[in-house]
């Protein structure tokens, strides 16, 4: 009968293992919706940072050359 205690422990440290589980596992789901939220913005500020990046490169490419008329 020594080992009940430890069979008893054991089952209260699973408990407990388990009553600590789901609110962390919630809180990391919610973690893992707002980074998500962040990188797909991140994503289209950088991809309009992109474009318009692009657009000024053709802008000046443009003013650049000579017209071929003169």
């Amino acid at each position: 009968m020594s080992y009940l205690p430890s069979i008893l422990l054991a089952v209260a440290g699973l408990v407990l293992l388990g009553v600590l589980l789901i609110p962390v596992v919630r809180g990391l789901r919610r973690f893992r919706s707002a980074l998500s939220m962040v990188v797909t913005s991140t994503n289209q500020r950088a991809g309009l940072l992109r474009a318009r990046s692009a657009g000024v490169r053709v802008a000046l490419e443009q003013r650049r050359r000579t017209p071929e008329n003169q």
